[in-house]
């Protein structure tokens, strides 16, 4: 079949002329494969899912009961355009009472549609053709997929088991050189942080604002997994002197509140950036259906949900360490997050070696019909999530009990 004539207008930041003709295959899309096969080659053996990266639970039924009699409400029927003051009091108010942030709702506070969104339109504030970003990985790469799409450039910095300045799974400034950073625009980072689970210091978000200053760059905290602090309260990097002088810190209420599908949060901290990303946003879409901004107003004044489930995950990241550690998984619970980080086992003993993440992601889901999500960018590391569905405590034992009886079939070796 002939190409169609819009082939080559194709833009060259999503593949150009050859848009639609690439073999290669997205991590995901492969899980997803996979995960079909196996439950058709073996439809009497349960997927054992730890791979979705997105709560089991409803928003608090409060929540529900608030948004349903929101939406026949006529004066919620209009464009939300960049928010409605309910949302941003709230958030204010959310921000004093967890980590004594004060802040303005009018000028230092904005929605977006989800978190995702605002880490996508953050770069369009800042990147021009040749600037940096900076960002860790593994990690979530939506700000860098932006900032390529302005002509910008993406500089990685690997979070590795290592211990370095700042302890595990920290960025290594000190391997940056004086002419990346002069190029830098924004330094993208995220704690706790996704997948590895590594919570920040105030250390370290100090030493993040003296580079801020220093090299005048600007810093977006991305915190979705902030109410998923195990060891120590949630802590934010608005909580540190300075840091509102150089960034932005972007929230979600996906995780902590249940609001996966909702598409809710906001963009908080510096007047100035804050404003351009509402300027940003305003050409981008017309604001959150405004019954679902007021009903995460009532999900934020509500601090028990936030508590509830940060109980529910870790109760469950206790039980999947314990039964890991069984068979050989060098493991702990993480700082924060609803994922476990491990590292990958290197083959089995009877001799098959694996070549990375990936193909052990593939031998558990295609051969054992346990599915996990491999990362390869820092080391070879398998990524479980305990968001698997599950109403009840039973349930999730039930699960660990599949689990450990099929890994006691294989003998990895690491």
């Amino acid at each position: 079949m002939p190409d169609p004539y819009f082939q080559t207008l194709f833009a060259e930041r999503i593949g150009g002329a050859n848009y639609g003709k690439s073999n290669e295959i997205y991590k995901f899309e492969k899980i997803k494969r996979a995960k079909r096969q196996a439950i058709k080659d073996f439809p009497d053996r349960p997927l054992l899912d730890f791979g979705i990266g997105e709560n089991d639970d409803m928003a608090d039924e409060n929540v529900r009961r608030i948004m349903a009699h929101q939406i026949d409400l006529p004066e919620n029927r209009g464009y939300a355009d960049n928010g409605c003051i309910e949302f941003k009091e709230a958030a204010a108010r959310f921000m004093k009472r967890e980590f004594n942030v004060d802040l303005d709702p009018v000028t230092e506070i904005n929605h977006s549609i989800g978190s995702k969104p605002a880490l996508a339109m953050l770069p369009y504030c800042f990147i021009n053709p040749g600037d940096i970003t900076m960002m860790t990985v593994p990690g979530y790469p939506v700000a860098g997929t932006h900032t390529k799409y302005c002509g910008g450039i993406v500089y990685n910095l690997p979070l590795t088991a290592a211990e370095k300045k700042f302890g595990r799974f920290y960025p290594d400034f000190d391997t940056v050189s004086e002419d990346i950073w002069k190029k830098t625009k924004l330094l993208v980072i995220n704690y706790p942080n996704a997948p590895t689970g590594q919570t920040a210091t105030e250390e370290f978000y100090a030493a993040v604002i003296k580079l801020a200053k220093k090299y005048k760059f600007v810093v977006v905290q991305d915190a979705a997994h902030v109410m998923f602090t195990y060891r120590t309260a949630p802590f934010s990097f608005l909580q540190v002197p300075g840091a509102k002088d150089v960034g932005v810190e972007v929230h979600s209420l996906s995780k902590g509140w249940n609001m996966i599908g909702w598409r809710i949060g906001w963009v908080c901290g510096n007047e100035r950036i804050v404003r351009a990303f509402a300027d940003v946003k305003d050409n981008c879409d017309s604001g959150q259906f405004l019954a679902i901004q007021k009903s995460a107003a009532v999900a934020l004044d509500d601090p028990d949900i936030p508590v509830d489930a940060r109980k529910k995950y870790y109760r469950r990241l206790e039980k999947l360490v314990s039964t890991l550690r069984q068979f050989g998984f060098e493991c702990e619970v993480p700082g924060g997050t609803y994922f476990l980080y491990v590292k990958s086992p290197k083959g089995l003993a009877d001799g098959t070696k694996f070549a990375d993440a990936e193909a052990v992601s593939q031998f558990l889901i295609r051969e054992h019909s346990i599915c996990t999500v491999p990362w390869d960018n820092a080391g070879a590391y398998l990524r479980f999530s305990v968001t698997y569905v599950a109403k009840e405590e039973s349930a999730e034992d039930n699960l660990m009990y599949q689990l450990a009886n099929r890994l006691e079939n294989i003998e990895f070796t690491f």
